[in-house]
């Protein structure tokens, strides 16, 4: 039996969960269209200990989506469980946001393609089947006409996400499916995260990082332009 405190924060939508044995005890989440975990995540957390009645000494493990996506969402919702598991001595769980949010749909064929958005036409994707099985990497790539042609030629392809809704005008293809109002939740995480506790997956708190799959890179500044200079 284990309690776990699920946290997803990879996307716009901040998401929070207590489960038990892999069932939702409690949940709380906020999609607003901004990034407003800083301010929710924690006040989320001590509302959901306190209406399932648990005290974090009671928590067994706390599970965290791990990646990839939105660097600052990632950074706070990991630096979060950290604390948690360093403040109360418990093991730290991760979880494949990708995975995590192919889990939010159910298909008796074809396959299944998660899509964050990581700005233009870039996504960051994978490809699972419908027993959540991965049958491709994750990858960050730009969505053209030929995207996922192959996947596309043999069946019906499941796309969602916020990655999904900017693929629908240039993926055109019959089998191309798109499913709407889909993000990473705390929800999917919690029979996922309770797999991993029974198989004792865990990670080093000390030493985890985020899957961020591509480097952050911060555009500096513009420097003044002197027009006396000669």
């Amino acid at each position: 039996m284990a309690i776990i405190l699920n946290i997803e924060t990879a996307t716009k939508n901040c998401s929070v969960s207590l489960a038990k044995d892999g069932k939702i005890l409690a949940i709380k989440e906020l999609n607003n269209g901004n990034y407003s975990h800083a301010e929710v995540l924690h006040p989320f957390i001590v509302d959901i200990l306190s209406e399932a009645k648990i005290t974090t000494q009671e928590i067994d493990a706390v599970a965290v989506s791990k990646g990839p996506g939105s660097y600052t969402g990632l950074r706070i919702g990991v630096s979060a469980a950290k604390g948690l598991c360093f403040a109360f001595n418990k093991p730290l769980i991760s979880l494949d946001t990708l995975k995590s949010l192919a889990n939010a749909i159910s298909v008796e064929n074809g396959l299944i393609v998660p899509m964050l958005d990581a700005r233009r036409m870039e996504v960051y994707s994978a490809v699972f089947d419908i027993d959540y099985q991965q049958k491709r990497e994750i990858q960050a790539e730009i969505i053209d006409n030929n995207s996922f042609s192959e996947e596309l030629s043999k069946g019906k392809v499941y796309f969602l996400g916020d990655g999904a809704e900017k693929c629908k005008e240039t993926i055109t293809n019959q089998n191309a499916i798109f499913v709407d109002g889909k993000f990473p939740s705390a929800k999917e995480m919690a029979s996922l995260s309770n797999e991993k506790y029974k198989k004792n997956d865990i990670e080093d708190v000390a030493y985890f990082e985020p899957f961020y799959l591509k480097d952050f890179i911060a555009i500096p500044e513009k420097k003044a332009i002197n027009l006396n200079k000669k």
